[in-house]
């Protein structure tokens, strides 16, 4: 298990001992539990929005987990 401080902080998430960051190539991929509030209804397998920043995309599966895809910086 690893966390990204970092990363943690662009997203708005509180210190998540499960978060997982993989760099693959320019890419990095982002795994943790979903503990956002959100306020708009969501798919119940998988959904699928933009990030934060630009580049960024955001993936919910099974309304528990969220997978951010990225730029690596």
């Amino acid at each position: 298990m690893a966390t990204c401080n970092s990363l943690d902080t662009r997203f708005g998430l509180a210190y998540l001992p499960s978060a997982i960051r993989i760099r693959l190539g320019q890419r990095e991929i982002f795994m943790s539990r979903d503990c956002r509030q959100r306020y708009c209804p969501i798919k119940p397998v998988f959904n699928c929005s933009t990030g934060i920043e630009p580049g960024y995309v955001e993936l919910v599966l099974l309304r528990k987990w969220l997978i951010v895809f990225s730029k690596a910086r």
